[in-house]
């Protein structure tokens, strides 16, 4: 009954009203947001976010090949998508996070070694040496811890560190690579976790319709997604936790999807942090590319934008605490004072919903390696 109230709710439309704005109001905007990036309207943001303006991607790597080409970066690439990682030999880092689909897997939730399933969605990899914390609950502060934890994970990869070594030991063309990499033929667990992430550093987002755009391609936007830019930093309030050139804070919130002492609970960052202030709160996502990589949430609970839109259209504030509730309970929920309700129209989400689209980059589907044997 829960999860059938919350789907409900947050695909119906809260507010009704005009999908256009008039001729004038459009070549205001495009007049506007055709200027400088400093020059842009002040955002809508709460007292003490810290944010910074939203940029382009840097230009593209001339050294990209050359850096694809070294020797720690190539061994990576072949372990990312080698299963002899996993320890049923059927399953490799690529069967979460697979190029072809933006890095992420389509899942609401990872499927993993004898098909158990975990209970959040497989965050996509791109742009994955830009973050600050990695794991929704930011439990990793570095690629190579992040890298340990699905190997290791009995309901992922199920590999044994002490094991991994040995197994691709026996094979010698990984013996020549590892010695290609590291100066020696024997092969070390933190050596393929230093592999992988060297790997993990090299994907990233192509340049959008939006990158065009802030560089000066100002026909690279229609008038649609030009006033979803301007509601994205203005009215939606996005910009309170999706902002700079990653479109991300790198901080933690909770935005009310605890499902608090129910059967699909999660506590998010306190169980890591152990502190009740914690309780709920989840890594906020980069929005880059964001339609390739959903579902979306930490649970994967939406397969649909226009419903996360709608989430956020209601505020989300549907189960705090009472006084009594919070003084009995230091535990329960507590959403983020940030979420308030927008009062967007239907025009106006489906301006957000383009924005959306001009914020994500055609895919670059990376072939896969031919593994050594």
């Amino acid at each position: 009954m829960y999860r059938t109230f919350f789907i409900v709710s947050f695909l119906l439309v809260f507010v009704v009203g005009s999908a256009f704005l008039s001729d004038d109001d459009e070549e205001n905007l495009r007049s506007l947001y055709s200027k400088p990036v400093a020059q842009w309207p002040e955002p809508t943001v709460d007292t003490l976010v810290k944010w910074t303006e939203l940029t382009a991607l840097p230009p593209v790597d001339t050294n990209y090949f050359d850096l694809m080409d070294q020797p720690k970066v190539m061994l990576g690439k072949l372990l990312f998508f080698d299963p002899l990682l996993s320890g049923s030999s059927q399953i490799s880092c690529s069967s979460c996070h697979d190029p072809e689909i933006a890095w992420g897997d389509k899942r609401s939730v990872a499927l993993g070694n004898d098909h158990l399933t975990g209970n959040r969605n497989s965050i996509s990899l791109l742009n994955v040496a830009e973050r600050k914390s990695m794991f929704w609950d930011g439990r990793a502060g570095t690629l190579e811890e992040q890298a340990e934890g699905p190997l290791t994970a009995h309901h992922e990869m199920a590999m044994k560190p002490a094991a991994l070594p040995k197994k691709l030991g026996r094979i010698k063309p990984y013996r020549d690579l590892f010695k290609q990499a590291f100066g020696k033929e024997k092969i070390t667990y933190p050596q393929i976790l230093e592999s992988l992430a060297a790997f993990e550093r090299t994907i990233r987002s192509r340049s959008s319709r939006f990158d065009r755009f802030v560089n000066g391609d100002h026909q690279a936007l229609n008038n649609q997604e030009i006033h979803g830019l301007h509601l994205f930093r203005t009215k939606a309030r996005c910009m309170n936790c999706h902002s700079g050139q990653y479109f991300t804070d790198e901080g933690f919130h909770n935005i009310g999807l605890t499902y608090y002492k129910r059967e699909q609970q999660d506590l998010g960052k306190y169980l890591v942090s152990g502190k009740p202030e914690d309780v709920g709160r989840f890594r906020t996502p980069s929005l880059r590319d964001v339609l390739h990589t959903g579902p979306w949430m930490h649970n994967g609970f939406f397969d649909n934008i226009t419903g996360v839109i709608n989430m956020y259209n209601s505020g989300m504030h549907m189960v705090d605490p009472t006084p009594e509730e919070a003084a009995a309970d230091p535990l329960f929920p507590k959403t983020d004072v940030l979420l308030k309700p927008l009062k967007l129209t239907d025009g106006e989400i489906r301006a957000i919903v383009a924005f959306m689209g001009a914020i994500t980059a055609s895919e670059y589907h990376m072939e896969r390696p031919k593994l050594p044997r």
